[in-house]
């Protein structure tokens, strides 16, 4: 019999004899219960006691334990099956922790990650001050919905925070130079693999700082985790940086995974009329176009990835695309105009120049409206993304390797309101990018809000590695008649809504110092540097995609005791 230690990395055998009666007791035990053994640690016949022990492994095989007492603390019941092909499902979420060791162990990962990220930010000069910040809060439109939380006051609730960051910037205007803490924030959002309805945040501001100071911060927290976890390190050198624009264009995505090339490139001045017509319903469109490298040379092998891809429900969308499907081309030089007939000999040739395409590449057009850059991605790089994720799903293409970090910079301040996202409420038709307490960038940019407020740019950045966005932050707004005027003037905010911000107008009008920061999602960083695909594999006890705790089901259905305890009323 195997007994395993209380850590459940390690076991050792059990050898019992009829000399006493702990073997009849050692019969009855079921697998997987609780025990308290006594007995003689000895070891095994024939091992060897000059073998030298590995101290990463911790061996302890060439160990046994001659049973003497064995005492059953509780019995694992019989209804239950776990052998190592047993897969539970989450509303059993204790016997996957229990019987999945890669489970245990990216737990332990994360405890360990944080601990790192805690001593890198202890030991800078000056030293970051860990504060808590509160969980109950007040509903305020920053950008997110909110979760609200009744009180048997009537009428009265509080907001669990989307964030610290309002709290985290009166901590700027109370005198606290550097502060940090693992924040827990809470967003009642669309989910996704990356999101939770209740998430960690690695969350700091700084005093008397600007974004440069940040970025070097967090590039030596990087550093730090990954010279110590991860056996690639991370650049020796400052991060590159990418502005939004440039983002957009050449990936079709302001957090782009930039190893994977597949670059975008315009290019509908150089096509034939009647081949715009066909891809796009759009009258003046833009249309864009990347190449996705065959694999050996062979057309055929292309020629069934894409037209697999697009059959699937995962190529539903980009057929669907109400501005026109994409316009697909596999590169054959056995082909006239090696399969690019539709372009033409000048198109054609033009083609050939900027994507320098091989026998069996695909080449994909796809158009979209004419109007600057907005959101997180065009059609073209969610085409972009997701054709890599199934050629590499499917084994047509190899899966990249290593961490590519950049700085995405330069974002629009502001962006189109959207129906889907609450934004901050305002009547403007635009909303904040990220949240309304981003400063301009530059005195230009400054300038530009009493002007053309959607040209100008925020003073943000967002930390990227390998398509994922690992964090946000960027300069603050500190001088309160600005970031009135912002809410008021810019955001046309109505009266009861610019009251919610009282609080913070008077902690910046109290002689705030300017003050930076920035958020990582915590979830997201340990899950990135485990090759994790989900958020749900890194923490102990996530909501499914419906954001349910499948266990303990919740969220649940509130009584009518409750209802009238907080002075509630259900409506259809």
């Amino acid at each position: 019999m195997r007994l395993t230690d209380p850590t459940m990395r390690q076991n050792i055998q059990i050898v019992a004899s009829a000399k006493n009666d702990a073997l009849e007791k050692l019969k009855v035990i079921a697998t997987n219960s609780p025990v308290a053994v006594r007995g003689i640690v000895q070891r095994k016949k024939g091992s060897n006691p000059d073998e030298k022990e590995s101290p990463d492994t911790e061996r302890i095989e060439s160990w046994e334990i001659d049973l003497q007492e064995i005492y059953p603390l509780n019995d694992f019941p019989k209804d239950i099956i776990m052998t190592p092909e047993t897969v539970f499902p989450p509303e059993q979420r204790h016997l996957q922790l229990r019987s999945d060791r890669d489970l245990r162990e990216a737990l332990r990962f994360r405890a360990q990650v944080r601990n790192i990220c805690k001593e890198e930010l202890d030991q800078c000069q000056p030293p970051f001050v860990e504060i808590e910040t509160p969980l109950l809060f007040k509903s305020t439109p920053e950008g997110a919905r909110e979760f609200l939380v009744p009180t048997r006051r009537r009428g009265l609730a509080y907001a669990l925070p989307q964030s610290p960051q309002q709290y985290k910037q009166i901590l700027m205007a109370s005198g606290i130079p550097r502060y940090y803490q693992f924040a827990r924030c809470f967003r009642d959002e669309d989910l996704r693999a990356d999101r939770q309805p209740e998430f960690t945040q690695l969350d700091l501001e700084m005093s008397f700082a600007t974004g440069e100071d940040i970025m070097t911060v967090i590039e030596g927290v990087i550093r730090r985790l990954w010279s110590t976890l991860v056996k690639e390190p991370a650049p020796s050198g400052p991060f590159k940086r990418m502005t939004y624009q440039e983002a957009m264009s050449r990936y079709g995505s302001d957090k782009p995974d930039t190893r994977i090339g597949m670059e975008i490139l315009r290019i509908g001045h150089l096509l034939p009329v009647d081949l715009v017509q066909k891809i796009t319903p759009l009258l003046d469109p833009i249309v864009e176009v990347f190449k996705l490298p065959g694999n050996d040379n062979d057309p055929a092998a292309t020629h069934k990835f894409i037209t697999d891809f697009l059959d699937s429900p995962a190529g539903a969308p980009f057929n669907n695309n109400p501005d026109g499907p994409p316009g697909i081309f596999v590169y054959d030089a056995s082909k006239p105009l090696s399969g690019l007939m539709p372009f033409g000999f000048e198109a054609a040739e033009l083609v050939e120049e900027l994507l320098e395409p091989e026998h069996g590449d695909l080449i994909v057009l796809q158009a979209r409206k004419r109007a600057p850059f907005s959101g997180g991605s065009t059609p073209l790089g969610d085409l972009r993304r997701a054709l890599h994720a199934a050629a590499v799903a499917t084994g047509f293409k190899p899966a990249p390797t290593g961490f590519d970090f950049l700085w995405v910079v330069d974002f629009p301040l502001f962006s189109p309101s959207s129906d889907s996202e609450p934004g901050q409420g305002g009547a403007a038709g635009i909303a904040s990018t990220h949240h309304p307490f981003t400063a301009p960038k530059t005195a230009a940019d400054v300038d530009m809000l009493l002007t053309d407020p959607t040209q100008a740019i925020a003073d943000h950045y967002d930390l990227v590695v390998n398509g994922v966005e690992l964090g946000g932050g960027s300069r603050r707004i500190h001088d309160a008649r600005v970031q009135e005027f912002i809410l008021r003037d810019i955001l046309k905010m109505p009266p009861e809504r610019l009251a919610d911000f009282s609080h913070l107008l008077d902690a910046l009008r109290a002689g705030c110092p300017p003050h930076a920061g920035i958020a990582l999602g915590f979830d997201r960083l340990v899950a990135v540097m485990l090759g994790k695909e989900s958020v749900r594999d890194v923490i102990a006890f996530p909501k499914t995609g419906k954001g349910e705790d499948a266990m303990v089901k919740a969220p649940s259905e509130m009584t009518e005791e409750a209802l009238q305890t907080y002075h509630l009323r259900l409506r259809d």
